[in-house]
């Protein structure tokens, strides 16, 4: 049972929990037509509710939902709508910083205000399955408020997306995408070759450096240590490897493993040789 506080509009209430007197936003069609406050009222079927506790890199969400036009908390529950469909279980406190950065997107779109962000085609690539499920934005967006959203856009949103699915924050996300793309091109500067971004090798390489930042996040350690082959057999791939687990250790304000060097050296080898260079890194 719930208290009403608010209702924000038709579709939107913020309301006090009866048994626990904290704060919780209910969203759902029609939950907020003709609603008083202090009312009472049980959450009605097909409504979502969402702890106004939540702490994000944004603020807290108690405050965020007041800076929000709750036209965008509908749109973002839209999206988590359809990323539950794909991906099952989400983290749906996700809620209040991906409207709130559908807000600003919005924003900078009525303005003129085009972004370009030089790591989307790593996104659509790293974080393949969540770009699809944030390009559902653009028919919401063309329905509801008659805008077009651009692939940069939408690699931002794709990253809020992962984020309610995986234990890993936007910035996270972002500094991986990035990291991928930073290993890339020291690859390719000392090849003198361009990666083919669709190629198997170019994929595990991605995939490894995600998990190998999710590794060190949660502390876990690999077993084989292939540090001594990798050093003797591929010296320049090795060194490679270690300048791009120091870069990130950096980041995450946490030294990797020294194990993963050899294992990352492993995967840059195979990229350079997929390349058709004949001659080492």
């Amino acid at each position: 049972m719930f208290r009403v506080k608010k209702a924000l509009n038709h579709n939107t209430v913020i309301a006090v929990g009866m048994e626990d007197n904290q704060e919780y936003l209910l969203l759902g069609k029609g939950v907020g037509f003709g609603k008083k406050v202090s009312q009472r009222m049980e959450a009605p079927e097909g409504c979502t509710v969402y702890s106004l506790q939540e702490k994000s890199d944004r603020g807290k969400a108690s405050e965020l939902v007041k800076s929000i036009d709750p036209v965008f908390l509908e749109i973002a529950g839209q999206v988590l709508r359809e990323s539950e469909r794909v991906f099952g279980r989400i983290d749906r406190s996700i809620l209040f910083p991906m409207a709130d950065h559908i807000a600003f997107a919005v924003k900078r779109i009525r303005e003129g205000e085009q972004i370009s962000n030089p790591l989307t085609s790593d996104i659509q690539a790293l974080f393949h399955m969540e770009y699809k499920v944030a390009e559902c934005l653009r028919p919401i967006l063309r329905e509801r408020l008659q805008m077009e959203i651009d692939e940069h856009e939408i690699g931002y949103v794709a990253l809020h997306v992962h984020s309610a699915i995986e234990e890993e924050g936007v910035a996270l996300s972002m500094q991986i995408a990035r990291t991928v793309r930073e290993c890339i091109e020291m690859v390719e500067r000392e090849t003198g070759q361009k990666i083919d971004v669709v190629s198997l090798s170019y994929n595990r390489l991605m995939n490894h450096i995600r998990y190998m930042v999710a590794r060190a996040v949660r502390g876990e350690k690999l077993k084989l240590n292939m540090n001594d082959y990798m050093y003797t057999k591929f010296p320049d791939a090795f060194h490679l490897a270690a300048e791009v687990c120091s870069h990130l250790g950096q980041y995450l304000k946490q030294p990797l493993d020294e194990v993963e060097i050899g294992y990352l050296a492993m995967h840059i080898e195979r990229v350079a040789a997929e390349t058709g260079e004949t001659a080492p890194l």
